[in-house]
């Protein structure tokens, strides 16, 4: 039936195939032709058309290019006048684990997309701070360079900061192990090719030791991120505030001796300090100015929290910081000392315990702990030298996991 039709039509697809090719070859040829006709005339707008795209696709390479320049302006691969500038030496275009107290690149462009090539041409050239006026006094950029600049800018304000790719090394030695293991079970039950037979019984030990440690250890440390210590939006240092102005942590984190959470700190907490203080000696206005602007503009700064206990696990600091008395740094590590603040304990069931049944709790003139009456006594009549917090139910599983 399949063969019948296509003899019987054939024909007229040959025919039909013959004049469309006529007709394309007839009209390709007329082109030239069409620059007589006057304007209105369907070849002489098809030859606009085709202007049009010519003109459309040699401004977009023209664009293209000029975001290179811009970019290698930027970077520093073009050395205006025999002097290399490079913005990105001091302002991050990548995501670092270090505090640069100068902004990102993203940061400055967000801030100048809207504004002109003027705005930025002054605080490049001729800028007020005196960090930006010591480190830019030998900037030489031209007119159509700083434009350059700026189209780069642009382009890279609707970016973020490149990601720093993951190492894949455990994944790779995983995947590894597992294929070893598979291949030799199979050589070993079925194919028998490998004439040594202590070579299989080798490689599944080995591998199904690797394969068991890396799951247990991933296991044992999925949702525990010591070290962790993600980007602010507000470039803020402890070792500033706490260590070099001797800022006490309850002043900016007053919650914590009577409640669940030690709070972040009230804006105005900052500007009692910052309404005068404009200008940092190492972040310059930048950092401050988001504290200021975002208080005048009654717009909460978005902190990133950094210790986290899972959902299910109760936690109080007023139980542990007003009661216990414990000190911040001893969950917190040394924070006076942190430029940039990261998480130091695991913040693991086993790190909790450990604590509670080794911490002496302090019962004389603690008001919490004076309802103990029988442990009291037996401290005042030294029949035991210490309570730990196991001592008053700090293992038992229902105060924390409620």
């Amino acid at each position: 039936m399949r063969k019948s039709c296509s003899r019987k039509y054939s024909p007229g697809l040959s025919a039909l195939t013959f004049s469309s090719l006529v007709f394309i070859f007839s009209a390709g040829f007329s082109h030239p032709a069409s620059a007589d006709l006057p304007p209105d005339a369907p070849g002489k707008q098809e030859l606009q058309s085709e202007d049009s795209v010519k003109s459309i696709s040699g401004s977009v390479i023209q664009a293209s290019e000029e975001l290179i320049r811009g970019q290698r302006l930027f970077y520093g691969l073009v050395y205006p006048d025999n002097k290399a500038m490079n913005c990105a030496a001091c302002h991050n275009t990548a995501v670092t684990d270090t505090l640069n107290w100068n902004p990102d690149a993203v940061e400055i462009s967000g801030k100048y997309k809207n504004k002109s090539v003027d705005d930025l041409t002054e605080i490049l050239l001729s800028p007020t701070g005196k960090k930006m006026a010591q480190v830019h006094r030998d900037f030489r950029f031209t007119p159509e360079e700083i434009m350059l600049i700026k189209g780069y800018m642009d382009e890279l304000a609707g970016t973020g900061l490149t990601q720093r790719k993951p190492p894949v090394t455990n994944l790779v030695l995983f995947i590894t192990a597992f294929f070893l293991f598979f291949v030799s079970a199979v050589d070993l039950i079925i194919t028998k090719k490998i004439k040594k037979r202590w070579i299989n019984p080798v490689v599944l030990s080995i591998a199904t030791v690797y394969i068991t440690w890396s799951l247990v250890v991933n296991a044992i440390d999925l949702g525990r991120s010591p070290g962790y210590s993600p980007d602010q939006p507000v470039k803020f240092s402890h070792q500033i505030h706490a260590e070099q102005n001797g800022t006490d942590c309850i002043y900016c984190h007053n919650y914590a001796p009577y409640s669940k959470s030690a709070g972040i700190p009230a804006q105005n907490i900052c500007m009692n300090c910052h309404l005068l203080v404009r200008s940092g000696t190492r972040s310059g206005m930048f950092e401050i100015a988001k504290v200021t602007g975002s208080y005048e503009e009654k717009r909460p700064i978005e902190w990133i929290r950094v210790h986290n206990v899972p959902d299910h696990v109760f936690f109080s600091h007023a139980q542990h910081v007003g009661a216990g008395g414990i000190d911040c740094a001893e969950c917190h590590g040394d924070v006076a000392k942190m430029v940039r603040i990261r998480q130091v304990s695991d913040l693991s069931m086993g790190w909790c315990i450990k604590c509670h049944r080794t911490r002496k709790v302090n019962f004389s003139g603690n008001n919490f702990y004076s309802q103990y009456h029988e442990l009291s006594d037996k401290l005042r009549k030294g029949v035991t030298d210490s309570i730990t917090p196991e001592r008053v139910g700090g293992t038992e599983c229902m105060k924390c996991h409620y």
